[in-house]
């Protein structure tokens, strides 16, 4: 008869009270994404691999006070706290997206932190074509 192969409760605990442990990112990216209703915070390695992130949201505003500037303000320090202690961010390139009122207030805070920002590139998407007109379309 086969034996079953069973792991002790003492080496599955032993697995798991093993620390994940953190690696460095001295340089990153910064991707804020500003809309009327929200900003949302992304800090980045340089491949584009999310290490934090925050919102006005997640900060607790609601309503139309997420789309504040100093909600964004909020969400870019609480994003940038996580990702200087725990990763050891330096500095970012910023790429911003939308046309929110947060976009120059998370820039400040990220600056602020004490994390150098290197350069910063609007990635807003431009509509080419737009929208099939409104009506003439009856045959």
């Amino acid at each position: 008869m086969a034996e079953a192969t069973t792991t002790t409760p003492a080496a599955a605990a032993k697995s798991s009270a093993r620390k994940k442990q953190r690696r460095s990112v001295p340089a990153g990216q910064l991707h804020i994404q500003a809309t009327f209703n929200n900003t949302i915070v992304s800090f980045t390695d340089k491949k584009g691999n999310v290490i934090a992130a925050s919102s006005a949201g997640a900060c607790g505003f609601r309503g139309s006070k997420k789309g504040t500037a100093y909600a964004s303000q909020v969400a870019a320090e609480k994003a940038a706290e996580i990702a200087s202690t725990q990763y050891g961010l330096k500095n970012v390139d910023v790429f911003v997206k939308g046309v929110g009122l947060g976009r120059d207030a998370a820039i400040r805070a990220v600056g602020a932190f004490g994390i150098t920002v290197d350069s910063i590139k609007d990635v807003t998407g431009v509509p080419h074509g737009g929208v099939r007109p409104k009506g003439q379309r009856r045959a």
